[in-house]
């Protein structure tokens, strides 16, 4: 996909609405103390800030250490996302660590650093998980407030399902009646159809046992089969939370954003009930730049990410101790576990040569293709560039009988809950390795959902504007070896069902492997991330464990709270964003309460 890069795309020019009350110097805001201070312009970040500027009378600021999303092109055609990260200004251009479980590799660990954070960035996919997924954090929480029976009605609070670009026939690829039509976030079917579209729907026919056609891929209730992707598309451009929920409550006057400024600790502020309180924020434009402090009369709200999240915390004295002090770090408030539990998706690409003109690898290596796709885009919002990068996905579990179970508890949510995921791409998706010059591909990603792998976020120094020590520990586990294993003979089971005869030629490279250790070295050698992380400030009801409750109160404060990706104690069945939206969405609502 990086092949994309060397058509020189314009990043920037499209008109875009203009953004209020949104200010690059801090001094230029109308004040240094309001009700709430959202640290992170986020996919939760903006929910929170739009669900509270509702009340004319409470006063939100929101800080982003990026840039403005206005006018960034590849943040607006779809399939320009991956040209967004990683190495660019609006990726925080982290790194992991040596991954022992992946030959010591290291690679990019994508996320956005611009209004609408990594919804600005992602690949746009969405949906939200299953069932099993709330009901199991409503057990780890202990508060029933997160239980899919309650969580639900937040889908239809949420979303905007609108036709796709296209205009086809919809009928079948997905369920109206579970879905939130005058939502915030446009949510469509695939608007661009495929050469591969009716091969992946005959495959699943004929192997319909293994890989059942699901008629919706985002009904929690039952999310195992495949079907046609879900994309947080409208109107053939992307649709993130800062051009919907952060747009909605751009003319409110008690609603201010500051961009460029990177919030570098939290500070204390007194003691209440016997918990120190963090009501001061720091933040700066960079290195050596005079920084700034902005007061919150009720709370800080902390969505900064699984990564940006721990961090801050760790900088601001809330983390291990031991840790800290090794740091020069004044441990204010102990707490073990924030920065650990960090869990992601696998990435695992399985390639097949494939015959033909039919791939979209001509549109991404032909700058004359290119641009003939760009002119259509831009003149009517259709084209593969209005598409995202799948038209179809799916979830599935391995065998009951799996000689994994018998080592192991099996650690998806619940039996409605995924192991793994296939996502089909009509071309070249390996990430960090550059197209080849010739050849037309064919992509299905394999990705382990529920993986037993842990791993850190650890500061590198006190120094706020250094990356932290981000190790996944990733495929570390006899689990996730396995799960993988078995994800990549599934694929190779689907590949050979007689819809793909006249059209794939073989598997490329270190694909073409049968045995244990062939299929074990082709996932050592090619898998990354998904860039889901979660977990590293993750909810508990317990009092030792755990960094935030119930309620998403940083155990130990007061006047602070978490909301973003990092509470999930445990991945969900879905790619991220969301689950996401839904923890905020019911976020709000306890913030509004309290």
């Amino acid at each position: 996909m990086r092949g994309l890069t060397v058509l020189h795309v314009v990043l920037f020019g499209l008109a875009t609405p203009s953004l209020a009350r949104t200010y690059d110097q801090y001094w230029n805001l109308p004040s240094l103390s309001y009700d709430y201070v959202i640290v992170g312009a986020g996919a939760a970040g903006n929910v929170i800030a739009s669900r509270l500027s509702e009340n004319s009378g409470i006063s939100v600021l929101v800080i982003e250490a990026g840039p403005s999303d206005e006018g960034v092109t590849a943040a607006i055609a779809p399939l320009l996302a991956p040209t967004l990260t990683p190495n660019t200004p609006y990726d925080w251009n982290y790194t992991v660590a040596p991954q022992v479980g992946l030959n010591n590799r290291q690679f990019a660990l994508p996320r956005g650093r611009l209004l609408g954070g990594s919804s600005s960035a992602n690949y746009m996919v969405h949906h939200f998980g299953s069932s099993d997924d709330y009901d199991k954090l409503a057990s780890l929480t202990g508060d029933n407030g997160w239980s899919w029976a309650n969580m639900k009605k937040y889908i239809f609070k949420h979303e905007k399902i609108v036709p796709p670009n296209d205009g086809h026939d919809t009928t079948g690829q997905y369920i109206p009646a579970n879905h939130g039509t005058t939502g915030m976030l446009s949510v469509s079917l695939p608007g661009n159809s495929q050469v591969i579209d009716a091969k992946v729907t005959a495959a699943s026919q004929q192997l319909a046992a293994e890989f059942p056609y699901m008629n919706d891929t985002a009904t929690p209730e039952k999310i195992i089969g495949i079907g046609w992707t879900q994309q947080s598309i409208g109107g053939g451009v992307r649709s993130s939370s800062s051009t919907s929920y952060l747009r909605s409550a751009n003319s409110r006057p008690n609603l201010s954003v500051l961009i460029n400024a990177q919030v570098t600790r939290l500070l204390p502020t007194g003691i209440e009930n016997g918990k120190l309180a963090f009501r001061g924020v720091m933040f700066a434009n960079g290195p050596n730049q005079i920084p700034g402090v902005v007061l919150a009369k009720k709370e800080v709200i902390l969505s900064a990410g699984s990564i940006g999240t721990p961090q801050i915390l760790l900088l601001s004295g809330i983390g291990p101790q031991a840790d800290l002090q090794k740091l020069h770090i004044l441990p204010l408030v102990d707490n073990p576990s924030v920065g650990d539990n960090l869990s992601d998706h696998v990435l695992l690409p399985n390639i097949y040569t494939v015959k033909g003109s039919d791939s979209l690898d001509g549109v991404f290596r032909d700058p004359a293709q290119f641009q003939t796709a760009m002119n259509t885009w831009t003149t009517s919002k259709k084209g593969p560039i209005a598409n995202g990068v799948t038209n179809q996905l799916g979830f599935f579990r391995l065998p009951k009988n799996a000689t994994i179970f018998s080592k192991g508890a099996d650690p998806a949510s619940g039996p409605k809950s995924a192991h793994w995921e296939m996502i089909v791409c009509n071309f070249w998706l390996n990430p960090g390795v550059a197209l080849p010059a010739n050849g037309s591909f064919l992509t299905f990603i394999s990705a382990l959902i529920s993986p037993t792998s842990r791993g850190t976020v650890k500061l590198a120094s006190s120094d706020p504007f250094d990356k932290p020590i981000i190790d996944p520990r990733m495929v570390t586990t006899d689990f996730d070896k396995f799960a993988l294993r078995e994800a990549v003979r599934a694929v190779k089971r689907f590949a050979s069902a007689s819809s793909w005869s006249d059209y794939i030629i073989a598997p490329y490279q270190t694909l073409a492997g049968t045995t244990d250790d062939e299929i074990d070295s082709h996932v050592r050698q090619l898998s990354s991330t998904v860039f889901h992380p979660v977990g590293t400030a993750a909810m508990s009801s317990s009092s030792s464990k755990g960094v935030v409750d119930s309620q998403l109160k940083v155990k130990g404060t007061a006047g602070l709270r978490v909301v973003d990706a990092s509470v999930w104690p445990f991945l969900p069945s879905a790619h991220t964003q969301g689950p996401t939206y839904l923890v905020a969405e019911r976020a709000a609502d306890i913030i509004k309460s309290a």
